[in-house]
């Protein structure tokens, strides 16, 4: 089928390079818009229903229980108040609109008896000219979908993960369109695990940078004087909330992928296994990512901890070279009153030259064992 064999290109489209305003993460709302409904439409046989004015919810069910289709209904962080008609309106599960309205919800899919409710985090890399203690790697946002026999709603919070560009490429194929509401939860789906293949590249190319310093040649007699370990410890930390957003998530793509559910389209079911392939991936790739910082944070404080030796040994060196004038100065500074070469004639350059001599030893001792 042609519709199947053009489903990737439709729904994922070339990799986006986070490194580039791609406009991808586009969160402005029309100021017309008094609500928190972003768009509203109604899609018959795979085409956008132009009815000449905006639809409320209402209007748009109401229309396709009477002509067929489906509607997309598209929310930006709603109110309790403001979800509520919406939630009555569609029979959603009390539980499920609670999570949508509160947010700060874990990766998951839920099936009540004539919806699906999917949970996705949304990640974003946030670039920066340098990383430092204080950098934010990556910021995270959600999108909640209500899967229906007759609608989808979806429900985003953060700045992050606007669907807007989706919504037009998905217009663009109105045969893909026309498989339901099952086809732009795959889509969704889709376009969010790339969105983390992009952010993996980009925190790699992170990590690369900081293992880099740690094991690079620019170093103080022969040893790395170590990088800021709350650098590294900072980008832990954003590995693990990356980490967050992915691992829960395979288990849903996975159950989607597998299990027949009478919501999902049969032809586009088999597409969530490419999708949770890619997402198990990006789930050893972050899991690598902990691993290695792990590593390079041990190696730093190892390499931190033997400049320290480094630094204690030259002290004690000098200490020791120091310490032979310190003990001639002491002798005769004890004013003793019979102290025979005080009073001989060449008793004070022998004393300075043997001083000297001594001190001299010691030095090019210690520096052939590598002290100095």
């Amino acid at each position: 089928m042609s519709m199947i064999r053009d489903l990737r290109a439709a729904v994922r489209p070339s990799r986006i390079s986070l490194r580039k305003d791609t406009g991808v993460y586009d969160t402005t709302r029309d100021p017309s818009t008094p609500t928190a409904v972003v768009d509203c439409a109604v899609y018959r046989d795979g085409a956008r229903v132009d009815t000449g004015k905006p639809m409320t919810p209402h209007e748009a069910m109401r229309l396709v229980r009477r002509d067929g289709g489906f509607v997309w209904i598209g929310m930006h962080e709603p109110t309790e108040a403001e979800f509520a008609g919406i939630a009555r309106e569609f029979g959603l599960h009390p539980l499920a609109v609670e999570d949508a309205v509160q947010a700060h919800q874990r990766p998951k899919l839920e099936r009540y008896d004539d919806s699906l409710f999917t949970v996705f985090k949304t990640i974003h890399y946030v670039e920066h000219d340098q990383l430092t203690a204080n950098s934010e790697v990556v910021e995270t946002g959600e999108v909640m979908c209500f899967t229906g026999r007759d609608f989808f709603i979806t429900v985003r919070h953060g700045g992050q993960g606007s669907l807007r560009a989706l919504r037009h490429r998905l217009q663009d194929d109105p045969e893909l369109l026309a498989k339901g509401p099952s086809a732009v939860l795959h889509a969704i789906a889709d376009h969010v695990v790339d969105g983390y293949v992009a952010v993996a590249d980009a925190v790699q190319d992170d990590i690369d940078e900081v293992e880099t310093e740690v094991f690079s040649p620019g170093r103080r007699g022969g040893v790395s004087r170590g990088v800021d370990s709350a650098r590294i410890y900072q980008l832990k930390r954003e590995v693990l909330e990356f980490k967050r957003a992915v691992s829960p998530l395979l288990r849903p793509m996975q159950l989607l992928s597998e299990r027949p559910m009478r919501l999902i389209d049969p032809d586009i079911q088999k597409y969530f296994r490419d999708v949770a392939d890619h997402l198990a991936r990006v789930q050893e790739q972050v899991i690598g990512f902990d691993e290695l910082l792990n590593s390079i944070l041990q190696a730093n404080l190892a390499q931190a901890s033997v400049a320290q030796n480094e630094d204690m040994r030259k002290i004690t060196a000098w200490a020791a070279i120091i310490a032979v004038p310190t003990m001639v100065c002491g002798v005769y500074g004890m004013n003793f009153k019979y102290m025979p070469e005080l009073h001989w004639k060449y008793g004070y350059p022998v004393i300075m030259m043997l001083t000297g001599v001594i001190c001299l030893g010691i030095h090019r001792t210690l520096k052939r064992n590598g002290w100095l």
